[in-house]
């Protein structure tokens, strides 16, 4: 088969992403696909007609993914558009785009209607159930009309710092501040007093106008992973210092995880019940990843994810590997799962 991984791109989890196009990307070739990985901002240079570059093994440069997320600002200007030199062009060409993107146009729905404007095919859910879970505002609407229990919140649009106090209150200390739009925990922060509350708020409304101030639960962190009609086995999290920020994502050995989660059968009929209560409530489809905190009064939902991290220390191969699943095989159900969706 022929696939373009397509990474990279403009968001603040761009170096996620490239990490995740190389794995994946590497995975794909070594069992026997033609693949092309491309940074779809950057592009790539050809030497020859875009459908012959999928069979001249193109190299697959290896990314790291740093302590922080990078200021993208430094990088592109957004007037010179999304997509690089020939990114279209070998899209087109293949038999499906695997969408390694993460964050911002490769995860909110733009490119997924795009690429549907274009009968391109691609990896993962449509331009709706996109658009529904990176902003995280919306899904927590949805969640509440679906009885799907997340976590008490107030969404800020924009307002000042004292304003913001007085609006919180009633959530009390300590509370999660977080951008409405982004993921990987960039620009999130866990306020406890009004002073880091105040602090919080100005690294939220630095990436983006909309910010969600949550009720902090103290409990279990949990995710769970979804392919298909098929649940993936509860995930642990647990960070050795602070909580599930960038950092504690990303380096190596910097969290403990535990799969399959020494939970009881109770919690986990709960967290698939609502995994797959998410996936429909969202019109989420081939796979996606959802999150959770749970203590003694329940499950709380956080977020779906439509572009589950595939970095060496993600969480949705682990799940998968606590099958019996390899990473090769999760990539494969994960394509003809897509393969199967009709879009709109």
């Amino acid at each position: 088969m022929k696939i373009v991984v397509l990474c990279g791109g403009r968001s603040n989890e761009r170096d996620v992403s490239l990490s995740t196009g190389h794995k994946v990307a590497t995975e794909l070739r070594a069992a026997g696909h033609d693949v092309v990985l491309v940074d779809a901002c950057v592009g790539i240079e050809l030497d020859c007609a875009a459908g012959e570059a999928f069979a001249r093994r193109l190299p697959i440069p290896e990314h790291r993914v740093g302590e922080t997320a990078p200021d993208v600002r430094a990088f592109f200007e957004r007037g010179e558009g999304f997509f690089g030199k020939n990114v279209i062009e070998l899209c087109r060409e293949a038999d499906i785009v695997f969408n390694a993107m993460h964050g911002d146009e490769g995860e909110n729905g733009k490119l997924q209607a795009a690429f549907d404007m274009m009968n391109i095919k691609y990896t993962g859910s449509g331009s709706q159930g996109c658009l529904l879970a990176m902003n995280k505002s919306l899904s927590k609407l949805v969640f509440r009309e679906h009885d799907i229990p997340t976590p008490e919140e107030e969404i800020l649009h924009g307002e000042s710092a004292d304003e913001a106090v007085k609006r919180c209150a009633w959530l009390g200390y300590p509370c999660v501040v977080k951008p409405a739009s982004l993921g990987s925990s960039v620009g999130v922060s866990i306020a406890n007093d009004e002073n880091e509350f105040r602090a919080a708020i100005e690294d939220a409304s630095a990436f983006e106008d909309t910010v969600i101030v949550e009720r902090y639960i103290r409990g279990r962190e949990f995710s769970v992973g979804i392919v298909g009609s098929e649940i993936l086995p509860a995930i642990e999290i647990i960070p050795k210092h602070g909580f599930y920020d960038y950092k504690n994502k990303y380096q190596p050995g910097a969290t403990t995880e535990i799969c399959p989660a020494d939970i009881t059968p109770e919690l986990a009929a709960e967290m698939e019940r609502c995994t797959r209560a998410v996936f429909k409530a969202l019109g989420l489809g081939a796979y996606a990843r959802v999150d959770f905190m749970a203590d003694e009064n329940g499950v709380y939902c956080l977020e779906a994810n439509t572009a589950p991290g595939m970095t060496p220390t993600s969480l949705l191969p682990q799940e998968a590997a606590a099958m019996g699943i390899d990473f090769s095989a999760l990539l494969e159900m994960i394509i003809d799962e897509s393969l199967k969706l009709e879009r709109i």
